[in-house]
């Protein structure tokens, strides 16, 4: 099964807004959902687009190939090789666009996406306490919990 993750850098304060829908869709048709079906209902989730501060990064390998989404907290979503947001995306971002390339194997992006989540804390006056990082392939998903602590 391909996974769908999205880390929520704020959450809705209720979760009456939870939405089954991926996972009934799953499991009523047998067929996974693809990336833009996915990006499309959590988007949904957002009931008066500006209203509840949910600033989320999905990412997904469906049956085209990979894909890397920002869905913003009015409702409109890019899709980039790399995804930064949050208060600490200006510093992230930096060390996104001087480093990555093409291409990158799982021992490359794993350091550069470390560094950029730790410039990112610091550039947020420190908040935050940990880096934690979620590697998604066909099939797989793997957390690297507390990855880094530069803030224990």
């Amino acid at each position: 099964m391909s996974p769908c993750l999205v880390q929520s850098r704020y959450k809705a304060q209720s979760s009456r807004h939870a939405n089954p829908v991926p996972r009934l869709h799953r499991s009523a048709f047998a067929v996974k959902l693809s990336y833009l079906s996915a990006a499309i209902q959590l988007r949904s989730q957002l009931p008066n687009p500006g209203h509840v501060s949910a600033a989320l990064v999905l990412g997904c390998v469906d049956f085209t190939g990979p894909h890397l989404h920002r869905i913003y907290p009015h409702g409109s979503t890019d899709t980039q090789p790399y995804a930064t947001m949050g208060s600490g995306s200006p510093a992230a971002m930096a060390i996104f666009e001087s480093k990555y390339k093409e291409g990158l194997t799982r021992d490359e992006g794993v350091p550069l996406v470390t560094e950029a989540i730790f410039f990112g804390i610091f550039n947020d006056l420190g908040r935050g306490s940990n880096v934690d990082i979620c590697v998604i392939t066909e099939g797989n998903k793997e957390f690297l919990r507390n990855h880094l602590q530069p803030n224990p």
